[in-house]
C-alpha cells in the first residue's frame, strides 16, 4: 500500500471519528436540555405554588390586619361572630405533633441502632424494608385506624372524646417512625468502625459505646432526621382530618378535639365557600403560614446537618 493510500485511510478514520465525536455531543446536548427542562418544570411548579399562595394571602391580610390574625386567641371564620386567631389551629398542630415526636423519636432511634449495632446482615436486609413499608401506608388508613380502633382501645382506659389529639397524635408517630429511622440509620452506618474499634479498646461495652461514641457522632444526622419528622408531622393532614376533630381550641389536653392547619385547609377545600370570599382565602393565610413554617424546620434541617457534620479522614 502507498503512502498516500495509508495518508487517505488516516484521513477517512480522523474524518469518521470526528464526526461520531460531533454526533456523540450533540446528543449529550439534547439529552442535557431534556433534564435541565425537567428541572425547570419542579422549579416553576414550586414557584407558581408560592406565587398563587401568597397572592391570595395578600388579598386576605388586606381585609384581616396581622394584629387580628397573630394576637387573637379564637378562630371563628365560618361563624356569624367572625374571630381570625390563628393560634387554635397552630395549638392543634403543635399539640399533635409533640405526640407524634414522643411516639417516632424513641421507634424510630432505637430501630436505627438495633439494625445498625445487632441485627444480623440478612435479618437487616428483611427489617428495614418492613419498616419503611409504614412509609407506603395511605394517611387516610392511619386515620380510620386511629379513629375506629385506637380511639376506643384508649378509652378504656383514658376517658378521651371521640376525637381527639392523642389517638392522632399516636399513630401519626407510627406513620413518621421509618422518616427519623431510616435516615438515622444511615448517620449512624456512616460513623467510622475505627471509632467503635477505639471505644471497645478501652474496654468499654458495645452499649457504651453506642450512647457514648456512636450516637454522638452520628448526632447530626439525627437531629436532622428529627426535624424533618417534625415536618412531615407538621404538614400531616388525613390522619388529624379524621381522628383528631375539627374544633379549634387552645388545650394541653390531649383528650380533647382539636383542629391542625392541615385539617382546617381541608374543611375549606371542600367547596362550601365560594371561590374570592374571605372563608376562602383564609385557606391560603393558614397554607402560607404553613408553608413558612416547614420551610424553616427544613432549613434548620439543612443547616444542622452542615454546622455539626463530622468529617473523617
Amino acid at each position: 500500500m502507498s503512502s498516500r493510500n495509508i495518508q487517505e485511510d488516516s484521513y477517512q478514520t480522523s474524518r469518521h471519528q470526528l464526526e461520531k465525536n460531533a454526533s456523540e455531543d450533540i446528543l449529550e446536548k439534547i439529552i442535557a436540555g431534556i433534564l435541565f427542562a425537567c428541572a425547570l418544570v419542579s422549579v416553576l411548579t414550586t414557584f407558581g405554588i408560592i406565587l398563587i399562595i401568597f397572592q391570595e394571602a395578600f388579598a386576605f391580610f388586606q381585609q384581616v390586619s396581622f394584629a387580628e390574625f397573630f394576637l387573637d386567641t379564637k378562630w371563628t371564620p365560618l361563624f356569624a361572630n367572625r374571630h381570625f386567631g390563628v393560634w387554635p389551629l397552630i395549638n392543634g398542630t403543635f399539640l399533635t405533633t409533640a405526640i407524634a415526636m414522643a411516639v417516632a423519636i424513641p421507634l424510630g432511634l432505637s430501630s436505627a441502632i438495633y439494625l445498625s449495632e445487632y441485627a444480623q446482615p440478612k435479618v437487616a436486609a428483611i427489617l428495614r424494608p418492613a419498616v419503611e413499608l409504614l412509609s407506603g401506608i395511605p394517611t387516610v388508613v392511619y386515620g380510620y385506624f386511629a379513629l375506629l380502633f385506637v380511639t376506643p382501645l384508649l378509652r378504656n382506659v383514658v376517658p378521651l372524646e371521640l376525637f381527639n389529639a392523642l389517638s392522632a397524635g399516636l399513630m401519626m408517630g407510627v406513620m413518621i417512625t421509618p422518616t427519623v429511622g431510616s435516615i438515622s440509620l444511615d448517620a449512624i452506618q456512616a460513623v467510622p468502625r475505627s471509632l467503635r474499634e477505639g471505644a471497645y479498646a478501652l474496654g468499654i461495652t458495645k452499649l457504651e459505646a453506642i450512647f457514648r461514641v456512636v450516637l454522638p457522632a452520628a448526632l447530626s444526622g439525627i437531629i436532622a432526621s428529627i426535624i424533618l419528622g417534625v415536618s412531615r408531622a407538621v404538614g400531616e393532614t388525613m390522619t388529624v382530618v379524621i381522628a383528631a376533630g375539627q374544633q379549634p381550641k387552645i388545650t394541653i389536653n390531649f383528650a380533647e378535639s382539636v383542629e391542625t392547619m392541615t385539617a382546617y385547609m381541608a374543611q375549606i377545600s371542600g367547596g362550601d365557600s365560594p371561590r374570592g370570599s374571605l372563608n376562602y382565602q383564609t385557606l391560603y393565610a393558614v397554607g402560607a403560614l404553613l408553608f413558612v413554617i416547614t420551610l424553616a424546620l427544613n432549613i434548620i434541617s439543612y443547616w444542622v446537618a452542615n454546622r455539626f457534620k463530622e468529617k473523617y479522614d
